[in-house]
């Protein structure tokens, strides 16, 4: 959510920076843009290494599962 402000804000002020004729501000801007693009990556990763982490946890219930009842039908 903090990248898509930092979008809007940077687009806010690079506009506001042509606008005014403000080089500064318009670099701010747009390096406000690149700092929620880079947020809003970020969060996709973290996303896509706890659903990784999820899944593998899972599998290896699983397989530890297999194992316990693979086990007891060899004990019996």
């Amino acid at each position: 959510m903090s990248g898509e402000k930092d979008i809007v804000k940077g687009r806010i002020k690079e506009a506001v920076g042509v606008l005014t004729n403000d080089d500064k501000l318009r670099t701010e801007g747009k390096t406000d843009q690149a700092v929620g693009k880079v947020k809003q990556a970020a969060g996709k990763v973290v996303d896509a290494a706890k659903d990784a982490a999820k899944k593998t946890v899972e599998a290896a219930k699983d397989v530890a599962k297999k194992a316990e009842n693979a086990a007891k039908s060899m004990r019996e």
